[in-house]
């Protein structure tokens, strides 16, 4: 089944100091996100390459299928479009020789660029809030796939 690109934004680098609401499908939407060792496999290399690439973490929920993210750049050369796709590329190789998953993400990404009038808490929020939307968990602080490195009050 083929996927189409979800589009960039016309003249904007995605370089520097921006935050960032991502959401990344896995291929075919196969629920693959849901043991712990390989979700920790993933998590180590995407915080690896974000730590490199000058992004803090600022949340993230690993669904069955797919995953959600919100980063901010934290160096003037902070390039998220090379981040994501070094993150995708080494997740994808960690994913298929470790736990033999063929193909780990669908092409492209969404992706939100934060305006400065938007409250960073509410996307975290968002974020940590989906598996409750999904109706995995009672409590977003039950769900042992997401985090964030602060947890925002619900609203």
């Amino acid at each position: 089944m083929a996927h189409r690109r979800p589009p960039r934004i016309d003249g904007f680098l995605y370089c520097g100091l921006h935050r960032y609401f991502l959401t990344l499908c896995t291929f075919d939407r196969h629920r693959i996100f849901t043991h712990a060792s390989l979700v920790a496999c993933a998590h180590r290399e995407i915080v690896r390459i974000c730590e490199n690439d000058g992004f803090a973490l600022l949340a993230y929920c690993y669904m069955p299928d797919h995953l959600h993210l919100t980063l901010e750049g934290t160096r003037d050369n902070s390039d998220l479009r090379r981040c994501v796709k070094v993150f995708k590329q080494r997740v994808a190789y960690v994913l298929r020789t470790e736990f033999s998953v063929p193909r780990a993400w669908q092409e492209g990404y969404y992706d939100h660029v934060l305006r400065s009038d938007e409250t960073t808490d509410l996307v975290v929020r968002y974020v940590l809030d989906n598996p409750v939307r999904a109706g995995l968990v009672a409590r977003a602080e039950e769900y042992q796939f997401s985090g964030a490195l602060y947890w925002p009050e619900a609203t």
